[in-house]
């Protein structure tokens, strides 16, 4: 099962919740909150950029970027991107889905400028498990891959095939998609304030990401240090390549575990529930009073309805 190490490690935290240091767990949340703030913050400077006209609110922005990332943590395969797309889409005048869609990429250049040497780091201090053992893990979103490298290059190559089909096929919009796509990608050409506005922000941001797992690490009783904020930052950079479960669950538990030892169990799920039920409690809010829609559902369907609406012209 695509959960097993998750469900395997969850008796494990409840019979250790009387010894969470809850004092540290609130604090954890407190800074991930404003980590979540300061890459809301990032973004919204993106979205600047590239609609310099357009009179954006920096409170819908945000509410947009934690709303996505609440539903991430519930739900597989980044489902909240939808959200994200959707709900960034209508709090910038005038924008377009490509436009925006290709705004999520400035995010990811901080994220791999970040991501590379904290897993060199994680890889080159004996305990974290190498691309070759991923196999061995408990997890099936890496165990499957690994055992079946073939299967692996086909799904990739299809993909790729079937992109290059839908560019062929929309040959005449083409154009205009790629206006739209340089559009969203605008503040990367601006090397100062790209560096200014957006990867000092989010840098900021993983500050206090950082301070938060420290924390976190605290309230469980594994111990806060550098070098275990980093094996824990290696791990949640492993398991966003593959997301098919809901928030990489299965596969950072069974990557804690290998790297932390049996103690771990706890920890790999408390860590993990307390961020999917803070992070989704403040998308709730978000989504109730900044956009007043009444659930994840509705805001979906909604979204749905807006893209459909947006093609029609096009055709």
């Amino acid at each position: 099962m695509i959960l097993a190490s998750f469900f395997d490690a969850v008796g494990e935290f409840f019979d250790s919740l009387a010894s969470v240091r809850w004092g540290s767990l609130l604090l954890g949340l407190l800074f991930f909150g404003i980590y979540l703030s300061l890459r809301s913050r990032a973004y919204f400077n993106v979205l600047r950029a590239a609609y310099p006209e357009a009179r954006i609110r920096w409170r819908e922005i945000w509410g947009a970027y934690v709303a996505a990332y609440g539903f991430n943590n519930v739900v597989p395969a980044r489902g909240g991107d939808v959200i994200k797309a959707f709900l960034t889409r209508n709090a910038v005048p005038g924008s377009s889905y490509p436009a925006v869609g290709a705004s999520f990429f400035v995010e990811a250049v901080f994220d791999l400028t970040i991501a590379i040497p904290v897993l060199i780091f994680a890889f080159t201090q004996g305990v974290f498990p190498k691309p070759p053992d991923f196999a061995s893990l408990e997890a099936f979103d890496l165990a499957f891959f690994a055992q079946h490298p073939q299967f692996t290059l086909f799904l990739l190559t299809s993909t790729a095939f079937l992109i290059l089909i839908g560019f062929a096929l929309l040959s005449r919009r083409v154009k205009l998609f790629w206006t739209r796509v340089r559009q969203g990608l605008i503040i990367l050409s601006d090397r100062p304030r790209y560096l200014r506005e957006v990867w000092r922000v989010q840098f900021a941001g993983w500050l206090f990401r950082f301070a938060a797992f420290w924390m976190l690490l605290e309230a469980f009783n594994i111990g806060g240090s550098v070098k275990n904020v980093l094996l824990v930052l290696g791990v949640n950079a492993v398991a966003a390549l593959v997301p098919i479960s809901p928030g990489g669950a299965g596969v950072q538990q069974a990557f804690l575990v290998s790297v932390f030892g049996g103690g771990a169990a706890a920890y790999s799920v408390g860590q993990q529930i307390a961020i999917a039920v803070f992070s989704l409690g403040m998308g709730f809010f978000a989504l109730v009073f900044v956009f007043r829609f009444r659930s994840f559902k509705e805001v979906i369907e909604a979204g749905r309805d807006s893209r459909a609406a947006e093609a029609e012209p096009l055709r």
